[in-house]
């Protein structure tokens, strides 16, 4: 069973749905200690602002939980946008410690490193660079590219760590895996074939 944290944040059904696209009727949403206690792979969606996802996280009552799942039971778990962000120590968008599974911390899109300025927030889609093999990104249809909708990234302090990058004026991190953590900068649930497979990888892994 995978389960779809429902901490108050992020895009539930919309994932639940491209799920079920990709032929797994096993994803549950929900924030029961219960369910989380059974899941065999867990997905932490997330949008908007990362102290608020940290500060709705820890009070949902499933953070020390959570920790033990991905830390002790090594159930693999796999971050979306503000949840892959969420993976890291922190952040310079608030004051909140991170998860600190990945040794990585988030920065806003600096338009000075830019040759020629973009506008922030980065909206749209853009293809990605494979930096290693990995279960997760098997058998991609060919070209591969998701959609982003975020103002900060992901910095990794160990390049091991980065799994693909993505250009917005500059090269940054699109997805990270660290053992049996994944996480994803762009939402795979609204990137249509790519995002269908990346999930269906995720689910079969």
């Amino acid at each position: 069973m995978i389960t779809i944290l429902d901490y108050g944040i992020g895009n539930l059904l919309s994932v639940k749905n491209m799920l079920a696209k990709a032929g797994v009727a096993t994803a549950v949403i929900s924030g029961s200690e219960e369910n989380l206690q059974q899941a065999d792979k867990i997905i932490l969606p997330g949008v908007g602002h990362f102290d608020a996802g940290m500060r709705k996280l820890k009070a949902s009552g499933l953070f020390e939980l959570l920790n033990q799942r991905v830390l002790e039971d090594n159930i693999p778990v796999l971050g979306i946008c503000l949840g892959a962000q969420m993976l890291t120590k922190g952040s310079e968008e608030g004051d909140e410690e991170g998860l600190g599974w990945i040794d990585a911390y988030c920065e806003k899109f600096d338009t000075a490193k830019m040759e020629k300025p973009l506008s922030v927030p980065n909206m749209g889609w853009a293809e990605v660079l494979e930096k290693k093999d990995s279960v997760l990104i098997k058998e991609l249809p060919a070209e591969p590219r998701f959609y982003f909708t975020h103002s900060y990234h992901i910095l990794c302090g160990n390049p091991s760590d980065q799994l693909l990058s993505a250009d917005y004026g500059y090269e940054f991190t699109a997805a990270v895996e660290k053992d049996n953590i994944f996480g994803t900068q762009f939402h795979p649930e609204k990137s249509h074939k790519f995002g269908m497979k990346l999930l269906s990888n995720f689910a079969r892994a």
